[in-house]
């Protein structure tokens, strides 16, 4: 079987997207704490070819049994991509392992595949554009700043 060694997802938002981020007075506290770390994230990188990755999964599968040999992280943060929007510059990410079933896992090997996922992500992000995920995403934006008043916005709320 040939497939790919690491498996990744995320949930992809354009920062260039938002332009407003005030905290809904009925928010959670949860989306609260979200929506700061996206106004930190925008502090830091701006919002020009800049995309906040959120609900990330990293599975590295040692073993071809899933309660043997299967260390899975969480991610959230930034990627920056060129100029174009083409190639992946960057990750600023924060890396937590959430589960594993590695007996031998040690805590060099935990730093050691936290850095990975973010090496894995420079290759996964540059997929997720040559996908056009990201040309469907500016399209869809710019329909709805179209369509929508001028007084209304895109942004967290969507």
């Amino acid at each position: 079987m040939v497939g790919n060694w690491v498996e990744i997802e995320f949930d992809c938002l354009p920062l260039r997207s938002i332009s407003r981020l005030d905290v809904p007075v009925d928010a959670s506290p949860k989306y609260e704490q979200f929506v700061l770390r996206v106004k930190e994230a925008m502090a830091k990188h701006g919002t020009l070819n800049t995309y906040y990755l959120h609900r990330g999964k990293c599975v590295y599968r040692l073993t071809n049994d899933a309660n043997r040999g299967e260390i899975i992280f969480s991610f959230e943060g930034t990627v920056l991509t060129g100029d174009r929007d083409v190639k992946t510059r960057a990750v600023d990410v924060r890396v937590e392992l959430i589960r594993e079933t590695c007996e031998w896992l040690n805590e060099p090997m935990v730093e050691f595949l936290s850095e990975s996922v973010r090496q894995a992500l420079l290759v996964e992000f540059d997929r997720y554009i040559e996908a056009g995920d990201m040309e469907k995403t500016r399209q869809r934006i710019e329909q709805m700043q179209n369509d929508g008043d001028p007084d209304s916005f895109v942004g967290m709320y969507l």
